[in-house]
């Protein structure tokens, strides 16, 4: 059993057993019916993962791999916030005639600031602090801007990461408000995990840890069959991940410079059930 596998059974588990049902509560998401997506939660769940060691795709089931980092690609590097830039349609039902999601997510690390330095926008700020100051402990980004929220088609989960450097490892903690575990857990694991690795190789750092800290983490109402089937199935040991080692420019990676070897992983979960 890889170590991503242990956490997410243990996490599923946890939340089943002691989590707290929102039921008959005032929810925002509601299923296609149109009735209430409740949900079972936990406050503060917090996922450490020592990237040094194993790359944390889970194997009760595949993680879209090329998905996942040409979302964070979309994010982090293009700093779009305009859906026909994304190669998949994840953010379809968010996107206003134009493509767009409003002043979201890529869009806000895209906007420079003014520093000493002079203008940089929030990747280029990180870039640049990890190579003159890595020892900084002002290294961080944030996509949770209370005057754009009004603009927003979403508002930002994953909305910060802090970045550390200790003993030349790059680590970081990735804060995010709310989280649908069955939908989304694996998936913003693994992509903020292959951005921390990219970082760190183009700031000439060592991968270290990625620490997740989900405010509220839950499993809705209709995944709780799916989410018991899954962590009942066998597991695989971790993958191997490559990246390609010539880059040395952040802006320079595309989805071809990455993969996994000898990724193993349980059937596809089907039809899964989505709260809008």
């Amino acid at each position: 059993m890889s170590f991503a596998d242990g956490l997410f059974i243990n996490m599923c588990k946890d939340i089943l057993e002691n989590g707290v049902s929102t039921e008959g509560e005032k929810v925002r998401p509601k299923w296609d019916d149109g009735s209430s997506a409740y949900t079972i939660k936990k406050f503060c769940v917090v996922n450490r993962y020592d990237l040094s060691k194993e790359f944390p795709a889970i194997t009760l089931r595949r993680t879209a791999f090329k998905s996942c980092i040409d979302e964070v690609l979309w994010i982090w590097q293009k700093k779009s916030n305009n859906v026909k830039d994304l190669n998949s349609h994840i953010w379809d039902s968010w996107a206003d005639e134009d493509g767009s999601i409003g002043k979201a997510y890529g869009y806000q690390l895209g906007v420079k600031h003014k520093y000493k330095e002079g203008e940089m926008d929030q990747v280029d700020r990180v870039l640049f602090d990890l190579k003159n100051n890595p020892y900084s402990r002002r290294i961080m980004t944030n996509l949770y801007v209370h005057q754009d929220l009004h603009e927003m088609n979403l508002y930002p989960c994953a909305y910060s990461m802090t970045f550390n450097v200790t003993d030349n490892k790059l680590n970081a903690i990735l804060n995010q408000r709310s989280q649908d575990i069955l939908a989304a857990n694996n998936w913003n694991v693994v992509q903020y995990a292959v951005l921390l690795h990219m970082i760190a190789q183009v700031s000439g750092l060592e991968v270290g840890e990625l620490v997740h800290v989900i405010a509220d983490a839950h499993i809705y109402d209709r995944h709780i069959p799916i989410i018991k089937e899954l962590i009942e199935r066998p597991t695989f040991d971790a993958p191997i991940f490559h990246i390609n080692p010539e880059i040395k420019d952040f802006y320079e990676f595309k989805t071809d410079d990455f993969s996994l070897e000898n990724y193993q992983f349980g059937p596809q979960v089907k039809g899964i059930p989505v709260a809008v």
